[in-house]
């Protein structure tokens, strides 16, 4: 079968930059490859899956078509393309070369036109065609043999849409009736009128009764009201649009045959293309484990064959949702072609000299290799050291506890030793080890991975980027040694200790050359103090907080395990008796039915790209006051979501050795400065709901004699706002201890405190945390379920009386664009890159994390300082009781009964003179056997 595939370039570059621009990944020269990487993985899911005979790409070109010179104003309003797009499009168009498929353009006609004749002269040539666009106004092409080819996207597969599916979506008898409805529905992106008044539901409706905008306009006598005064006034403007939005199919383009046709890759082209966009994940699944991007003149020879076809028939290529767009790229050394005095000491007598000669040193960087990546649980395989650049050392560990024990304890004394600064990248991890072998490490620390995080806080931060970005050199990667992830994944004791050593030393060397970069880096973006007194010594604090562990109360949640089941049961049987029918309430697909075909809920429900019926939440929201069977099945989802991601989960996170719960806090991960937490994810423990809240009753004290201690800052970020904004009004309704939502209710609808109602309140608590994330009127409006129009007459009458936030949130955005970042009360600094972009859409949401980071941050910063100053009391004091967890803004500690009131005194005035404001800090300490009677 002749199968040719027309992709509409710009739509398809346009649809692969927006997905994965909130995650932008920059090489190492400042290209955002974020757009490439996705057109290149939608290619290849093209070839790998679909397998065309031929193919061919369309690009529209700058000269002017026929429609913008009969309608002025076609396409005028569109927005200026993102700056790091155009960037990323000469890099495509070399792509496209690459892959050895055609570029189509001609002048005077767009993508759209190309595509539509190619598309009906290919059929009459006996080829299936498929258009391949996200573009909607391509419907009026589909015919028996030219379909839709929609390629997979966050998350959903690749959708085909042939004439049934075409007249189901547009709910119409013919394919050309979409032209008709998008003739009257109009297209804001390409600036087409249609008719005013008229949207998608209406034209819809409209054509199902009249069959076309002319016929429409005849009968115009049918109407009433503003629609039939819409129509006959704007007639003119309909047909103009109608012929607009019209696909033209006899562009005077030539079908050739052969140069569609499909042919193999250019290895020669594509490879390097590949090493200077830094494509190192793609690069490995396209051209073999081999690929590497350290040598982009002379790629390694041997290569698997790029494409080469597997026995199933598939390209080698993979798709990958990796997203990474300008100097020029640099070519990277590595362990092979750069001089290097990497040491072992094997010996005893060796050992100690070193140790000896390290406890006469300022500074020392190390790194410790291990059998796993779970600190408290993985075994020492051995050390490394490095105190100046192209030199290290590795000390291998016995597999024998007593042994290893043994070396330890020879560098027990310079890794305590508080005048030595320890240099390191992920620090905590290797304190947490250590502390497992009698080695408390302490001193000044400089940690590689938290400079650079403050530095460049949106992207990576790991030491094989880290290498090549800053020092243009490529680490040997963990895989090339115990083989890639997954269950035939060996540890290090399994490599000769030769490869272990000079990998071992490596990890040190390149660290300490990071450190060496890093430092004067921190001084420039005035980051220094934050790193030295808040991120390096808080690493130490997490670190004990995450050998302190939680004690989980298993029989509680076996308990509460079963209480859901039985629930689950219950409300299964009652949404089965509601139906009429039994079904599997977990499948989308018969829910749907259920719900809209034999419920008839909602008529006018919507379909997913697959044709089934949307069942999310918010449509089940919606829907929840129409029947109550709707909300049996919000609480059956609820219920079965908490049971296995929490009751039944926590258990299996039990550590054997200390039958306690140790979550993992992640310091470098979330750019505004929060701290995030794995295994369990305790930010995401479900406290909105009375069975949610169940949960924390199984966090319970260590013994009878022991409490747990919940310390929560009050409405922290808007205090932040007033502090930030010193807003007189917000400011004083603080000072004053007034209930702030209460206040602003009272401020915004100009009634006394006494008079405001729930509802009142209700909507000036959305509106107090809607400004601080920038929300819009829109966003308002869908939030509390008003009209657009009141929800900015009360974002009006606020900022009219907190006008402190108002000028606070202009000067923000202009500091933004002067500078290129904003800042948190302590300096830390998140980089908004897009904030003068000439695209308003990114511009936009530049100017939200504007205004939000600095608010987001400073809470961040002070919650660690806090956390910092109580560990440090503690640990003074000698005192027995322990921080053991962090939530968002909250504090929780384990203490004997004997401590609660000293412990109580220490939280409350650490947590309110963390940072020096003017704003009063409020703290709410609870006491509690669990965590649930704490908070």
């Amino acid at each position: 079968m002749k199968k040719l595939f027309l992709l509409d370039g710009m739509a398809l570059i346009y649809r692969a930059y927006f997905a994965l621009s909130k995650t932008p990944r920059i090489t190492s020269y400042g290209l955002n490859t974020g757009a490439i990487m996705g057109f290149t993985n939608t290619l290849l899911e093209v070839l790998n899956n679909q397998k065309p005979t031929h193919i061919a790409v369309v690009f529209d070109t700058a000269a002017p078509t026929n429609r913008h010179l009969e309608f002025e104003a076609y396409k005028a309003q569109r927005q200026q393309m993102p700056e790091d797009l155009a960037a990323s499009i000469p890099y495509i168009f070399r792509l496209i070369e690459g892959f050895n498929i055609p570029i189509i353009t001609m002048d005077g006609y767009e993508a759209d036109d190309i595509i539509g004749t190619l598309a009906k002269k290919g059929e009459k040539l006996d080829y299936t065609v498929y258009c391949m666009t996200p573009d909607k106004d391509f419907g009026q092409l589909v015919s028996e043999n030219i379909f839709i080819y929609k390629p997979a996207r966050m998350g959903n597969g690749a959708e085909t849409l042939g004439v049934p599916e075409i007249l189901e979506k547009w709910e119409i008898n013919h394919v050309h009736e979409v032209i008709d409805i998008l003739g009257l529905w109009g297209d804001a992106v390409d600036n087409i009128p249609g008719i005013p008044g008229i949207g998608e539901k209406t034209a819809k409706k409209l054509i199902q009764e009249f069959g076309s905008i002319e016929n429409l306009i005849q009968n115009t006598d049918k109407l009433k009201g503003k629609l039939k005064e819409n129509v006959e006034n704007h007639a003119e403007q309909g047909l103009i649009s109608k012929k607009l939005a019209t696909i033209l199919l006899d562009v005077p383009v030539d079908f050739d045959e052969q140069s569609l046709e499909l042919e193999k890759p250019n290895k020669d082209v594509l490879e390097p293309l590949f090493v200077e966009l830094e494509f190192r994940t793609l690069g490995k699944r396209v051209f073999g484990d081999d690929f590497s991007i350290v040598d982009n003149a002379n790629p390694k020879a041997g290569q698997m064959d790029l494409f080469a076809v597997h026995e199933d028939g598939n390209l080698a290529g993979a798709t990958s949702s990796q997203s990474a767009a300008s100097t020029e790229p640099v070519a990277f050394t590595n362990i092979h072609n750069t001089n290097h005095e990497y040491i072992l000491l094997d010996t005893e007598e060796k050992q100690r000299e070193f140790a000896e000669r390290l406890s006469k040193e300022k500074s020392f960087c190390f790194d410790t290799e291990t059998t796993g990546l779970d600190a408290l649980q993985a075994e020492l395989v051995g050390f490394s050291f490095s105190i100046k650049p192209q030199e290290a050392y590795y000390i291998p560990v016995s597999a024998d506890p007593a042994e290893a024990q043994k070396t330890a304890a020879i560098f027990k004394g310079v890794l305590e030793n508080e005048e030595i600064e320890k240099v390191g990248q992920n620090l905590k991890y290797d304190i947490l080890l250590l502390s497992r072998y009698g080695i408390d490490v302490r001193g000044d620390f400089f940690d590689t991975m938290l400079a650079h995080y403050l530095i460049d806080p949106d992207t990576r931060h790991n030491m094989d980027f880290l290498s090549e970005t800053y020092l243009n050199y490529t680490p040997v990667s963990i895989t090339e040694l115990i083989g890639g992830k997954g269950k035939n994944q060996g540890n290090m004791r399994d490599v000769e200790i030769e490869l272990v050593k000079e990998y071992a030393s490596e990890d040190a060397d390149i660290t300490l050359q990071l450190r060496n970069k890093f430092a004067p880096l921190l001084e420039e973006s005035f980051t220094h103090d934050l790193a030295k007194k808040v991120e390096f010594p808080l690493l130490k604090v997490l670190s004990t907080i995450e050998r302190n562990g939680v004690k989980i109360d298993v029989d509680t949640l076996q308990l509460f395990s079963k209480e859901i089941e039985k629930e689950v049961k219950q409300l299964e049987q009652q949404i089965y008796e509601k139906a009429g029918v039994s079904f599997n309430i977990a499948s989308p697909k018969q829910l749907g039915e259920v719900l809209f075909d034999k419920l008839q809920l909602d008529p006018k429900a919507k379909k997913t790209k697959t044709g089934q019926y949307k069942t999310g939440e918010d449509v089940l929201l919606a829907l929840s006051n129409k029947s109550d069977i709707v909300q049996d099945i919000l609480d059956f989802r609820q219920l079965q979501k908490l049971k296995s991601t929490y009751v039944d989960s926590l258990p299996n996170l039990i550590n054997p050795h200390t039958g306690l719960i140790h979550t993992s806090y992640n310091q470098a991960v979330a750019a505004t400065g929060r701290l995030s937490s794995t295994n369990p994810n305790l930010q995401n423990i479900p406290i909105r709901t009375a069975r949610g809240r169940e949960v924390r009753k199984a966090f319970i004290s260590r013994d009878e004699n022991w409490t747990l201690l919940s310390a929560d800052y009050s409405q922290i970020e808007l205090r932040l706002m007033a502090e930030l904004s010193q807003d007189v009004n917000m400011l004083e309704a603080f000072k004053q201890g007034l209930d702030i939502h209460k206040a602003t209710a009272a401020r915004v609808y100009g009634v006394e405190l006494e008079d405001v109602s729930l509802d009142m309140r209700r909507n000036a608590k959305a509106v107090n945390f809607g400004i601080i994330y920038g929300q819009s009127a829109f966003g308002l409006s869908q939030n509390l379920g008003i009209s657009r129009k009141e929800a900015a007459e009360i974002i009006d009458q606020y900022f009219s009386q907190y006008t402190g936030i108002r000028k606070y949130m202009g000067e923000v955005i202009e500091f933004a664009k002067e500078n290129g970042y904003v800042e948190t009360i302590l300096k830390r600094r998140r980089y908004l890159r897009d904030i003068n972009s000439a695209n308003m859409t990114v511009r936009g949401f530049a100017e939200r994390n504007a205004i939000n980071a600095p608010i987001q941050g400073s809470a961040a910063d002070l919650i660690k300082i806090a956390m910092i100053n109580i560990q440090k009391d503690i640990e003074e004091r000698g005192l027995e009781g322990k921080m053991i967890m962090q939530v968002h803004d909250e504090l929780v500690f384990d203490v004997p009964n004997h401590e609660i009131s000293v412990f109580k005194e220490i939280i409350e005035d650490q947590m309110k003179n963390a940072i020096e404001l003017q704003v009063p800090i409020e703290v709410e300490i609870g006491e509690g056997k669990n965590w649930l009677e704490a908070h």
